[in-house]
């Protein structure tokens, strides 16, 4: 049991000397974490696709206010999007402004199907 306890505890604090093949085995551990974690485990902000009620995924595409103008209307943001994705056929479904801590609107978030 010591000798387990001792192994975890020089694994976790790291203190194994670097030309040791403990030393390796922790690095190669940390490669494999980095190359083979799937990239969802890290997404968390709110840039992911979304389900609505038809069950039809929606994204979200976030425009600067440089590329709509000062006060766009729902039609010139369409257009935009539709421009810039390619997608001919896409519909907004929403979209909300970002502002910066003065209160100036500084691009927009636009809800795509």
């Amino acid at each position: 049991m010591g000798l387990i306890l001792n192994t975890v505890k020089k694994g976790f604090f790291w203190s194994y000397p670097r030309t040791s093949w403990q030393w390796d085995v922790l690095c190669v551990l940390i490669l494999v974490f980095i190359f083979l974690t799937p990239k969802s485990w890290f997404e968390n902000g709110g840039f992911q696709r979304r389900q609505m009620s038809q069950n039809s995924p929606q994204n979200v595409i976030v425009l600067s206010a440089n590329v709509v103008g000062a006060q766009p209307d729902r039609g010139e943001i369409e257009r935009r999007v539709r421009a810039i994705t390619g997608r001919a056929e896409l519909q907004v479904t929403g979209v909300r402004p970002q502002r910066d801590s003065q209160g100036n609107v500084i691009g927009y978030e636009v809800d795509i199907r």
